[in-house]
């Protein structure tokens, strides 16, 4: 039996150690057959070692998705590893402290703007700068946190959460004359590094671990990584525009 992801060239992008979300995604799907490139910012270094520990090391291409020269020439870079793409992951996101922990009321309007570009308006800036190696019936998958209540502590990434969900629905809406499916992934805890920023996580984790219905695990990340690769595959033809749920059905409970 041929892998899940078997020919497929993905990009995935968000990897900063071997705990990452987008680091998992790329082990699972090479393990199921598909062609990886990463994309990395700031300690590019650090990252090229990280994607060495992949069962086949993967190149890396440097992205800043908030950079315009960075994004005009993606498509270029990326094309110099792999003739097109089958699948992108979107797996970024950042909030500059003062938009976590309980200040919602103080943070001022260039931290949010930052934290909105960086995780919401890339979805689309990333998507878009991709367009020209992205095959037809390609998917995009964005990682997200289920947006629909105000979290503890979560705040203003909270705001651009709900932002990148609304992002996701117009991408889908544009883009499905040309054959590309974009749909989310919300994730439950996991502990990565980015987890590690937001003051109060233990907290969260921990009502995530005794009221998901399934259980859950903030080290595991392989269930999530299986359902980013189920997403990128061509099992789902007919899903776009979605939120699919990876949180051990917490979403679905009340308190």
């Amino acid at each position: 039996m041929t892998g899940l992801l078997e020919g497929k060239r993905l990009l995935i992008t968000g990897v900063i150690t071997d705990s990452s979300i987008g680091f998992h995604v790329a082990r699972k799907a090479q393990e199921e057959g598909a062609t990886v490139v990463l994309t990395g910012y700031g300690r590019l270094s650090l990252v090229e070692r990280i994607a060495g520990r992949l069962p086949t090391p993967a190149p890396v291409v440097e992205l800043d998705v908030t950079d315009e020269e960075h994004l005009a020439t993606l498509a270029e870079r990326v094309g110099q590893h792999l003739d097109g793409l089958d699948g992108v992951l979107h797996s970024i996101g950042y909030a500059p402290p003062s938009c976590l922990g309980g200040g919602f009321l103080d943070a001022p309007w260039e931290d949010v703007a930052t934290a909105v570009h960086t995780s919401a308006y890339s979805l689309k800036s990333l998507t878009t700068a991709l367009m020209p190696l992205l095959a037809e019936r390609s998917s995009v998958v964005g990682m997200d946190f289920d947006a629909r209540q105000a979290w503890p502590v979560y705040d203003w990434m909270g705001v651009a959460k709900a932002a990148l969900e609304s992002t996701n629905r117009y991408l889908a809406r544009d883009l499905g004359g040309r054959g590309v499916r974009v749909n989310l992934v919300s994730a439950g805890p996991l502990k990565t590094m980015a987890a590690k920023s937001i003051p109060g996580f233990e907290g969260l984790a921990d009502a995530w671990t005794s009221r998901a219905p399934l259980g859950w695990d903030v080290t595991d990340p392989e269930p999530v990584a299986r359902t980013v690769c189920a997403m990128l595959s061509d099992w789902l033809p007919s899903t776009t525009g979605s939120i699919v749920m990876a949180d051990g059905g917490f979403h679905a409970v009340g308190v």
